[in-house]
């Protein structure tokens, strides 16, 4: 069967805006700031853990058709539907969409209308959209590719085009963090991209089989060939704020606020129109991302519950919850975030490099035995972070210990032990069938 161009066009599009909203906007330029001249490195560490893993994620979907549920439960139902629950409310009501309000209005709104407006008026407005186009799953892929990406790239395209050639200032000889890699995978992390892709593939997937691509093979390809589009999307647009943060990096340090830079960096690149041109952007980035997250997290509920749990009323309960979480601000969002994403990321990643070998994989206990390292580790590593654990010596000698294994000094401390546990796994004996 043939692939038109344009369908993966307008879904690797809709695929793009999903994963770029809040997160994937302010962490590159800040990035760049505290990294000057090894702005690349970073930039690079980020794309691997966002759109990466997100690209793989998307990849791994395909092998069960975008049935996150089938995959997980390989490791066990129960902790499946742990990790998966734990996982959908983290890029869900609980961190990812109450973020997409919250920066929309520190960088849309403040900028130009001024504090004057209410934030909680803004998260009513704001979700009352969201509600209404999330509401008919089967047109999210179509609204959100062809008709918001395009205005959303223009605008982007505009801001780092004019930046790159008329620079705000120097590259900085210097860097404020020690390891720029590391920082760049764990704000990489604080995307969830990897997360969503988990998802949006099944949204994706759905949409690419309502377009007539009901062969398997077929749809598989157009699939991973939309999974590329984005993929490419996001590295232009991260390396391009990336680059951005790093010219003003003689000009800013650590302590300013992120969502202040993304502002600051637009008004000198732009004049006067920049903080308008930026909340159009930050608008369009929010809202699509925000949709996408509604729609796949509403739907995830409906399938857990075996349909009890209604999909508009799912749609209506994400937006209420999200909406009173977007009003403690960006900042406080992602100090929250931290420690929860640290626990459950390297499971989430375990899922998705086995899930790429879903179909040569026939013995579950090579799922359980890993994904129960990781998960158990990542829990250990990221308490060492939670207000109130700080001063727990045992806690960070064994933080200081694993940022010592191999792989440590990049983030992926767990790496050798779930090797090792895979292989465990491999040779215990397993009667339940391949999935």
């Amino acid at each position: 069967m043939s692939i038109k161009f344009k369908d993966i066009l307008v879904v690797g599009f809709a695929l793009f805006a999903m994963f770029f909203g809040a997160g994937n906007l302010i962490f590159p330029p800040y990035l760049g700031v505290l990294a000057g001249t090894q702005w690349f490195s970073g930039f690079f560490a980020f794309l691997f853990a966002d759109g990466g893993l997100a690209l793989l994620g998307v990849i791994a979907m395909t092998k069960v058709e975008g049935d996150m549920p089938k995959l997980f439960t390989r490791a066990g139902k129960n902790i499946g539907v742990v990790i998966g629950t734990i996982m959908v409310l983290c890029i869900g009501p609980f961190v990812a969409i109450p973020r997409t309000s919250a920066t929309t209005y520190e960088i849309g709104i403040l900028p130009t209308i001024g504090d004057g407006f209410s934030p909680i008026i803004f998260s009513i407005i704001f979700f009352a959209i969201v509600l209404f186009l999330s509401i008919k799953p089967s047109k999210v892929v179509d609204i959100v590719g062809a008709v918001l990406t395009p205005a959303l790239l223009i605008c982007l395209a505009v801001l780092i085009i004019k930046g790159s050639v008329s620079p705000l200032g120097e590259v900085m000889d210097r860097t404020l963090i020690d390891n720029v890699f590391v920082r760049g995978i764990s704000d990489g992390y604080q995307t969830m991209d990897a997360m969503a892709a988990c998802i949006f593939a099944g949204i994706i997937i759905t949409s690419i089989q309502q377009k007539g691509y009901s062969d398997k093979k077929a749809m598989t390809k157009a699939t991973i060939m939309s999974g590329l589009v984005a993929f490419v999307g996001l590295a232009l647009v991260y390396g391009g704020l990336a680059y951005l943060g790093a010219t003003v990096s003689g000009t800013y340090d650590a302590s300013v606020n992120r969502t202040d830079l993304i502002v600051d960096i637009t008004s000198g690149i732009l004049g006067g129109p920049g903080k308008v041109i930026l909340a159009v952007i930050v608008g369009l980035a929010c809202l699509t991302t925000a949709i996408g997250l509604v729609s796949s997290c509403s739907s995830y509920f409906n399938e857990l519950s075996k349909g009890k749990l209604k999909y508009e009323i799912n749609v209506a309960i994400v937006c209420v919850f999200s909406a009173f979480v977007s009003n403690f601000g960006v900042e406080q969002i992602i100090a929250i975030a931290g420690p929860l994403l640290g626990m459950v990321y390297p499971a989430v990643v375990v899922y998705i490099i086995l899930g790429l070998f879903n179909n040569k994989i026939s013995n579950n206990n090579i799922f359980r035995i890993s994904i129960w390292v990781a998960l158990i580790l990542g829990i250990l590593f990221s308490l060492s972070g939670v207000p109130g654990l700080t001063n727990i010596e045992a806690l960070q000698n064994l933080t200081n210990s694993m940022n010592s294994w191999p792989g440590g000094q990049f983030g992926f401390f767990w790496i050798v032990p779930v090797i090792i546990a895979g292989i465990i796994g491999k040779f215990i004996p397993n009667k339940a069938k391949a999935i």
